[in-house]
């Protein structure tokens, strides 16, 4: 019986590298792996539906289900996670010192919608006071002009949010100082070039997100795997089979990490960052599946109600195809 030809967009991760080399191979699948970056990816499966299955962003797959046809439904694999403490950029003659100090500021974000803009909003209001509805947003390209919302948003009066001209950036924005800070999952060219007048406001984010996982046992999630609509009504199974495929492909890179007699990645403290990271956050530091993901995921989608994103509040059983909700057992 033939396998079902699959087109995947998907950037190269060590927990998912194992399905792009194709020693994993999802059941019934003739995968296709693209390796394109996360922006590329986005644009073009949410303007263009463009492959049957790819990465997405988590802020753009919530809104997507509030378009009438649905276009995509997801399985609960997480390529993306980050803590975004370190995402915080701001010019050093802000007068910015700690978080309140944003409010009332112009704070640059490449797209009002984008994941990690809507975790670093939250995170600012729940931790440190500072409302979304507090200073006034700046979008546009970060290091190119003319970045569009990949999806048309419709924002309640309260938040304010500016386009920036058609010639400028909000990275070299930054370092002149006419926006005061900048929340971007990319580090700014701005700041990577050294001078000193950006900086990060969490200058010691490390032990700031310690912190925050302790807390409050959160582990941001960024970005999800989508199946466009209709592969999946004509192949139901398609979404366990995709599943299976990314658990399997995770669970090489943590048997990766945890070899001693040769290192599988260019760190040479791995060993110590490994048992460090499990000490803090358990062995299966970066869970997969809906039950460990539960209280992030409604952290998450609270987030994008309240900042004026989602029209009303999901719960998280509301995301996954409902094949990938239960497990198997023997």
């Amino acid at each position: 019986m033939p396998k079902l030809a699959l087109t995947l967009a998907c950037w190269n991760y060590d927990r998912t590298r194992a399905l792009l080399e194709g020693r994993i191979r999802p059941d019934g699948v003739d995968l296709n792996y693209l390796n394109i970056p996360v922006e590329e990816t986005f644009f073009r499966m949410l303007r263009h539906t463009e492959f049957d299955a790819a990465e997405m962003s988590l802020s753009s797959y919530v809104l997507s289900l509030f378009q009438p046809n649905r276009p995509f439904v997801a399985i609960p694999v997480f390529p993306s996670r980050v803590f975004r403490h370190s995402s915080i950029y701001v010019h050093a003659a802000s007068g910015i010192k700690e978080p309140k100090d944003l409010i009332g500021k112009r704070v640059g974000t490449p797209e009002y919608q984008m994941t990690a803009a809507v975790w670093i909003r939250g995170i600012l209001s729940d931790e440190h006071g500072v409302p979304a509805d507090s200073v006034v947003y700046v979008t546009g390209g970060e290091e190119e002009p003319n970045r569009p919302e990949k999806l048309p948003l419709d924002l309640p009066p309260q938040i304010r949010v500016e386009r920036i001209g058609p010639d400028e950036t909000l990275s070299s924005m930054l370092a002149r100082g006419e926006i005061d800070a900048l929340y971007a999952a990319r580090a700014p060219s701005s700041f990577r070039s050294g001078g000193g007048t950006v900086k990060r406001l969490f200058e010691d984010f490390p032990g700031v997100e310690r912190a925050y996982f302790h807390r409050t046992g959160i582990f941001p999630i960024m970005h999800t795997l989508v199946i466009r609509r209709d592969v999946y009504d004509s192949n139901r199974w398609v979404a366990q089979s995709l599943y299976k495929a990314f658990c399997a492909a995770q669970q090489e890179t943590y048997a990766d990490l945890a070899e001693t007699a040769a290192l599988k990645a260019m760190l040479p403290w791995l060993p110590a960052h490994v048992e460090e990271t499990r000490r803090e956050m358990g062995e299966e530091f970066w869970p997969y599946g809906i039950e460990r993901n539960r209280r992030t995921l409604a952290t998450f989608l609270r987030y994008s109600h309240e900042q004026g994103l989602a029209k009303q509040q999901l719960d998280a059983d509301q995301l996954f195809a409902a094949e990938t909700l239960e497990r198997f057992r023997i």
